[in-house]
């Protein structure tokens, strides 16, 4: 059996039954990393700290003790998520020496679950990006075709799962972070509510908009790591207190009596053809399954872009202020005084794409036009939540696509900010809204490229999203 090719909810009751150990497991994904590392998925691997922890795993199987409901399963997180001990960069030169001195919250509730994290994935520099070419340690490649682009920013979080190097891997999404990499690598990827997850011990880019999140290989490994992953906490005032919902409890439940709103905002002739034909056919699909197709209204998520560029840049600029190469990071050796250390640290530190929205965030809350750009980007906010809300009154979930198009070629917008920009206009509304949603595989282009389908429902309501997702994971695989 190659276990590789098997889900998380597979490989854990293995472990627990006893027919696989968790040091094999981490020894056959240590193979595959060193048999793919040409995908550049992973920053670093911790291979003497995961196989140790494991034989530890396989030792309390063995006395009989409970090991967690992921206990002995090999887990990657995204590089900007703290680790103790552990380097934690961000993809940048900045931090490229930088070592934890605590574990982030989901990493807490991950080794307390009894996971095995084996390696930190490559990312877009501090977050920024579409396609995780703005790495500082170079592009990861898309695992189907290794000219394309696997997404960003969590590109090396989902071209590790989509790749067979572990299970399940953690990622951040911003504006669509984890669910645009889904789709374009063909996974699972889930944004929850704004507030379900912790996000203390994760870098910050846009505190207001951040939400750490799984991506995983089925819909099913989505509901279990996310039940381990939410939660209040103490460190974190802006994780909710609102009880976590057994995500698994009614996966199976089917879609028949739901309502599954359709946009027409985000059906438009920025499609592509194929992605399009994609979508009607899961439209259909769910039709069959009992589902009543309606349509919503959103008529103000065309500006969704453009408030989320104000709001992430200056938020950004705010967070990145820390960066200074006084306490830590990238200090220039040669300076003349306080300021010009700042500036040359900063400069040598920084990409350009971090430059870029760090300029514009400062520009945007300069005197004189933090009225006029951020203020009402502010405004235009809420109205976009506000429609959300409103739509969810008239169905249970909303369908749309990922992205207007598949994983595109390895360069070919690296040169056009605005374009690259364009990619995230259909996952963006969901962070300035606030809400959960998930992408999913709903088809393949005539090259054999994933294209990815979102569902989103009303804040705190993962337990739907689950619920749609899987009778379409579970129907459309049956039928092959």
């Amino acid at each position: 059996m190659n276990y590789l090719d098997l889900d998380i909810t597979q490989v854990r009751q293995l472990i627990k039954d006893k027919k696989v150990s968790s040091v094999q497991l981490v020894k056959e994904c240590l193979n595959r990393i060193e048999q793919t590392k040409d995908l550049n998925a992973l920053n670093e691997v911790y291979a003497d700290i995961a196989l140790k922890r494991a034989k530890e795993i396989d030792n309390k199987i063995a006395l009989g003790e409970d090991v967690g409901v992921l206990g002995g399963v090999p887990i990657v997180i995204k590089d900007n998520i703290n680790m103790v001990d552990t380097k934690t960069t961000c993809s940048s030169k900045f931090l490229q020496n930088y070592v934890s001195p605590y574990n982030a919250t989901v990493v807490q509730k991950l080794l307390d679950a009894g996971a095995v994290i084996i390696a930190k994935a490559n990312m877009d520099e501090f977050a920024m990006g579409s396609s995780n070419e703005n790495s500082a340690f170079g592009p990861v490649k898309n695992p189907i075709d290794n000219t394309c682009v696997p997404g960003g920013s969590s590109g090396g979080s989902a071209c590790t799962v989509a790749a067979k190097q572990c299970f399940g891997a953690l990622g951040t999404d911003t504006g669509g972070s984890i669910r645009e990499p889904a789709s374009f690598c063909g996974v699972v990827g889930l944004k929850p509510t704004y507030g379900r997850v912790s996000r203390f011990g994760v870098v910050a880019f846009a505190s207001s908009l951040d939400q750490v999140g799984p991506l995983t290989r089925t819909v099913e490994d989505s509901a279990l790591m996310l039940s381990v992953l939410s939660g209040q906490d103490k460190h974190d005032m802006t994780a909710s207190t609102k009880p976590v919902d057994d995500y698994l409890k009614d996966i199976d439940k089917g879609v028949k009596g739901l309502k599954i709103g359709i946009p027409k905002q985000f059906f438009n002739n920025k499609l592509d053809p194929q992605v399009m034909q994609s979508l009607t056919n899961a439209i259909q699909t769910y039709k069959q399954l009992g589902a009543e197709i309606v349509d919503v209204d959103l008529k103000s998520v065309d500006t969704a872009l453009s408030v989320y560029y104000i709001i992430s840049s200056a938020e950004a600029a705010s967070n990145l202020a820390r960066f200074d190469g006084v306490k830590y990071g990238v200090r220039a050796k040669n300076y003349e005084d306080l300021v010009d250390l700042y500036y040359k640290s900063r400069t040598q530190g920084f990409g350009k794409e971090v430059k870029r929205r760090i300029m514009l965030g400062n520009y945007v809350l300069s005197s004189g036009y933090f009225d006029a750009y951020y203020n009402k980007a502010k405004k235009v906010q809420q109205l976009i939540k506000s429609e959300f809300i409103n739509a969810f009154k008239q169905c249970d979930v909303i369908l749309a696509p990922t992205t207007a198009t598949v994983a595109f070629k390895l360069g070919e917008k690296s040169h056009d900010p605005v374009s690259m920009y364009l990619t995230d206009i259909f996952t963006v509304p969901v962070n300035i809204a606030g809400i959960p949603s998930i992408s999913i595989p709903c088809g393949k282009n005539d090259k054999g490229m994933p294209i990815g389908m979102q569902l989103m429902a009303k804040h705190f309501n993962e337990a739907t999203i689950f619920r749609v997702a899987n009778a379409f994971e579970k129907t459309t695989k049956e039928g092959k």
